[in-house]
């Protein structure tokens, strides 16, 4: 006859949200009188709002019922679902027909407790792109970026940027609203492009932090005239045709490193 060992009537067992798919959550007990093939048994979860996310196996060692991480579409997410309710059952793997009416299953409930775990924040996009005028002002907003953290309200989140990556400290970034925008002038002509690196750290865990690359492309401006690329000579014969081409004339602009051709005709 099978029997769950289970004094207080439900099995109940905690699991961190961050387990992966596999790790043991716990392990039940139901004992038999039987010996060896008799006392063989297999376990089962037949209902509850779990059986998508748990599993349930023999030890072939001590015949428990090993409950298991299983191999669900989402993850474990405390904010989303805090607890699971299973119901296992117990049976033989061999059941002696004479012996039907002494009961060869049982069942049990198990609970399981879904544990928090603090988590970085989460940017909304993996990158930012920016743009803005080379002639732009300091203190122009140039961007923004923004992050939540998984855990909920639990903290609020802090935004600065990666020095390392801004040397120059040409950029700065709101802490509350993560607002990036200008600490110097630009110079297209310099640098056409910058590359920083924002972070966001929970505010009452500064350890708890991520990273996102923005990508700021300056705009440019007609702000240098076209230059000639030499000083040119020409000489023209006595018996030139008109609309006879005398030279080409080669010009650059800076603003977009453009080379520009202009022909000079009598």
């Amino acid at each position: 006859m099978l029997l769950f060992v289970c004094f207080l009537g439900i099995y109940q067992f905690r699991v961190p949200e961050s387990a992966k798919s596999g790790t043991s959550v716990g392990r039940i007990v139901a004992t038999d009188r039987d010996i060896g093939k008799n006392a063989e048994m297999f376990f089962t979860i037949v209902s509850g709002d779990g059986m998508d996310m748990f599993d349930i196996a023999t030890d072939k060692d001590t015949q428990d019922g090993v409950i298991s991480v299983g191999k669900p579409l989402q993850p474990l997410d405390f904010e989303k679902k805090p607890s699971y309710t299973v119901e296992i059952q117990v049976q033989n793997t061999q059941v002696d027909p004479r012996f039907m009416s002494a009961g060869s299953k049982d069942m049990a409930t198990v609970r399981i407790g879904v544990e928090d775990v603090d988590e970085p924040p989460l940017f909304y996009k993996a990158s930012y792109l920016m743009e803005v005028k080379e002639d732009a002002a300091v203190g122009v907003a140039v961007g923004s970026v923004s992050a939540m953290d998984p855990d909920g309200a639990r903290s609020m989140v802090k935004y600065s940027i990666d020095r390392r990556t801004d040397m120059d400290r040409l950029f700065n970034v709101h802490p509350g609203n993560g607002s990036v925008f200008l600490l110097r002038t630009l110079d297209r002509e310099e640098s056409a492009w910058h590359n920083i690196s924002v972070t966001a750290m929970e505010f009452n865990n500064p350890r708890q932090s991520s990273h996102v690359p923005v990508y700021i492309r300056l705009l440019d401006i007609n702000d240098n005239a076209p230059t000639f690329a030499t000083i040119y000579e020409t000489f023209v014969c006595e018996r030139t045709k008109a609309g006879q081409v005398l030279m080409l004339d080669h010009f650059y602009s800076s603003d977009c490193m453009y080379i520009g051709i202009q022909q000079r005709s009598n």
